[in-house]
């Protein structure tokens, strides 16, 4: 399996690679309309859109395949505008000399900011085309019958799309209107399509970054640290140096590293130049703290995110904290990455989420300009969230600086990502609310505490690498993500109708473990414990827990997917047995994308400590559905990724460092916590813009468990993961 460079023209040259032609009609635009999607920050239609000489259609997207399906739906999308069937279409992903830059593929937002941009330019180049064509053929536009790229006048005479953008040097800004649709158009949207990204994947074929070989490829390996703090006293790099197929071995300040011309061989390498190495290990971590006191005695900067009505209403108060442990993003594939110098100017290919933003920080570490640099995403296997890969990708870069002319690939081993990756934050919330006398919630009071959600590329003292070079990158200072994204405190506002509500984040600049986004970012946390607490105060209420909820919500499209997946769950006739309990949980991601709600039955052996989930039902809204399959294969994910999390996952650490460097150390669901069944019902709204999807599970699922364990064994677990080890506890 070979993947040569790919020395493709920038988007905005003109026939410079397989004669692709671009549309362009002067099309005025109100200096104050405001664009929809991503086409505000690329309004030109000829960076989303592109016609070829063979009348095939290119499609641009700044964002990225992460296992999502996003290749799959974004293509949906396009042919369902343009009427074309998108087998004839070719989708181009993040490449910083090719396609719009959209930031980061993360949060949700691929649909509602990059579909929604395909969507409107498609619609916009299929209407300018049809009018072009109409006036070519000298027939109204309403006469037109067309067949994929081909319009035909009722005579038979016919333009393609080629004929109609031949010879032009055309260029188009986007409107902010939407063209109406011929009445019997295809429709693309709201089917099933087989997924675009799946075949190679299920085949064997080349499909991820850790497949792709390269003529002349070299290998790379870097030895880390033995711990973040460590400082190095000396290394003997000679017997290294002479060992079999080692072509370089590399020091500068605290990065070691090695390239050989076999991977084997770079493996081999990198242990003889870690055991040649001498370290000075501070003890320094906090270790032997529980979750809660540890985040607690961190510095916080408290900001008040939410006050409204008066607190201190009169009736019965509950309260109660929830917290997380730091997690990993646990991607099956570590890290890797490819990169080659040539002369002043590099290329890296990286399964990284953001290629622009990484390119900014590579530059910057590297000491050249953008233009000097292109960053090409290829699939990784596993991502979840800020991973290894941006700093892969720099490893692979400062390699390529000393061993220019040939694709040096590095690739991270298992302890390298469970040691290195920016991890999960950990997490406190407390919650305290107030029932009155009729049974709702008078009162709300909720602070969260958190480490920062984001510490993304951008500037080059994001990238590990170099952070530990002779003249390193100090790491900026993290910020918090403001409202009404959030970070720490997405999700952490309830979306239910309550008079008087307090929401505080304690965001905590800094802590003993290097933290950024791994998916949902804070509304994992801030879910399972509004929800699970939502479930407390029902029980003190007196009342079920999905009556308990309906009662507090007014959003008519948040009632309807509570009532769904408590109807396909059979929630009102549910028969309680010995060891079996239910659980249910609502959210709506980010509280403006994806409506979900999770019901769910598990058995819980304390004996054993063992949590089965039986099945789940959930309920999604997303807006108008693209792809129905690729929704509920999104929620599904969520709902087994959020148990692994929930019952299995913590990082654990001594006061050196991270101990857990394997799957041993660091567990996640295997098959046999595989819930039995999980059905998903889709609430499918044709016109309504698209929601993002693919982390609306995750908090909902972890509540929904946890209120099923309480249910079961009749005893509140608020501490996660609710791992065998904490289960079994209770039985005593």
């Amino acid at each position: 399996m070979t993947a040569p460079p790919d020395p493709r023209p920038g988007r905005r040259r003109f026939l410079a690679a397989g004669g692709a032609l671009t549309l362009s009609f002067v099309l005025p635009l109100p200096a104050s309309a405001a664009l929809p999607g991503s086409l505000e920050d690329e309004p030109w239609l000829d960076a989303w859109i592109r016609v070829g000489a063979d009348n095939r259609v290119t499609i641009f997207t700044g964002k990225v395949e992460l296992g999502q399906g996003i290749k799959t739906a974004l293509l949906q999308v396009a042919a369902h505008e343009l009427q074309i069937d998108p087998g004839r279409m070719i989708l181009i992903t993040a490449d910083t000399e090719r396609t719009p830059d959209e930031g980061y593929t993360a949060g949700s937002h691929s649909m509602q900011d990059s579909a929604t941009a395909i969507r409107h330019a498609a619609a916009q180049v299929r209407a300018l085309l049809h009018e072009k064509a109409a006036a070519h053929l000298k027939v109204p536009a309403a006469h037109l019958a067309q067949d994929n790229s081909v319009f035909r006048a009722p005579d038979g005479r016919r333009v393609s799309f080629s004929d109609l953008v031949a010879g032009s040097d055309q260029h188009v800004r986007a409107t902010d209107t939407l063209p109406p649709r011929m009445p019997n158009a295809r429709r693309w949207i709201g089917a099933t399509m087989e997924r675009v990204d799946i075949p190679n994947k299920l085949k064997g074929y080349l499909a991820y970054i850790q497949d792709i070989r390269m003529p002349a490829m070299v290998h790379g390996r870097v030895v880390r640290p033995p711990a973040p703090g460590a400082r190095l006293l000396g290394v003997d790099t000679s017997l290294v140096a002479r060992m079999t197929g080692v072509l370089e071995v590399v020091q500068d300040g605290r990065f070691l590293a090695v390239i050989a011309d076999e991977e084997y061989r770079a493996v081999k390498a990198a242990k003889a130049l870690a055991q040649a190495a001498r370290w000075e290990v501070p003890a320094s971590l906090p270790a032997g703290r529980d979750v809660a006191a540890l985040v607690r005695s961190l510095p916080s900067a408290p900001q008040e995110v939410l006050a409204r009505g008066t607190p201190g209403a009169s009736g019965r108060t509950l309260r109660a904290t929830y917290t997380r442990p730091y997690q990993l993003h646990a991607s099956i594939g570590p890290s890797c990455a490819i990169a080659l110098r040539e002369g002043s100017r590099y290329t890296v290919w990286t399964h990284a989420q953001g290629v622009f933003p990484l390119r900014k920080a590579l530059a910057e570490m590297l000491g050249i300009s953008e233009s000097a640099l292109r960053c090409i995403h290829a699939e990784g296997s596993g991502c979840y969230g800020h991973n290894g890969a941006d700093d892969a990708a720099a490893d692979a870069a400062l390699l390529a600086r000393v061993f220019p002319d040939v694709p040096v690939r590095v690739q991270w081993m298992r302890e390298d990502e469970h040691g290195w990756e920016p991890f999960g934050p950990a997490m406190v919330a407390d919650v305290a609310a107030t029932l009155g006398a009729d049974g709702r919630i008078a009162d709300w009071q909720y602070e969260v505490w958190s480490q920062a959600h984001s510490t993304r590329p951008g500037k080059a003292g994001n990238l590990l690498p170099a952070t530990l070079l002779a003249r390193p990158f100090a790491p900026p200072a993290p910020k918090a993500i403001p409202q009404p994204d959030g970070g720490g405190d997405r999700n952490a506002i309830p979306y239910y109708a309550l008079p008087n509500v307090r929401v505080t984040h304690r965001y905590q600049g800094a802590g003993p473990l290097r933290t950024s986004a791994l998916r949902s970012l804070g509304a994992y946390c801030n879910v399972f414990a509004i929800e699970s607490f939502m479930d407390e105060l029902a029980r003190a209420a007196n009342t079920d827990p999905v009556a308990f909820r309906l009662r507090h919500l007014e959003d008519a499209r948040a009632i309807d997917v509570v009532k769904l997946a408590a109807a396909k769950f059979a929630w009102n006739g549910y028969r309680k047995t010995a060891r079996r309990g239910r659980g249910f949980a609502f959210a709506r991601y980010k509280n403006s994308a994806a409506y979900c709600a999770v019901a769910l039955e598990v058995e819980v052996a304390l004996d054993t400590g063992f949590v089965r989930i039986l099945r789940a039902d959930a309920a999604v809204d997303c807006g108008e559905v693209v792809s129905p399959d690729g929704v509920r294969n999104q929620i599904e994910g969520g709902i087994i990724q959020s148990a692994s999390w929930t019952l299995l996952e913590q990082v654990r650490f001594d006061a050196r460092g991270v101990t857990s460097l394997d799957w041993g150390g660091y567990p996640i669901l295997r098959f046999n916590g595989v819930p039995d069944k999980v059905a998903v019902h889709l609430v499918d709204r044709p016109g309504q813009p698209f929601l993002g999807t693919g982390e609306a599970s995750q908090g909902p699922a972890a509540a929904a468990l946890a209120n099923a364990v309480a249910d079961a064994i009749g005893t509140r677990v608020r501490d996660l993961p609710m791992n065998r080890e904490r289960m079994r506890q209770l039985a005593t």
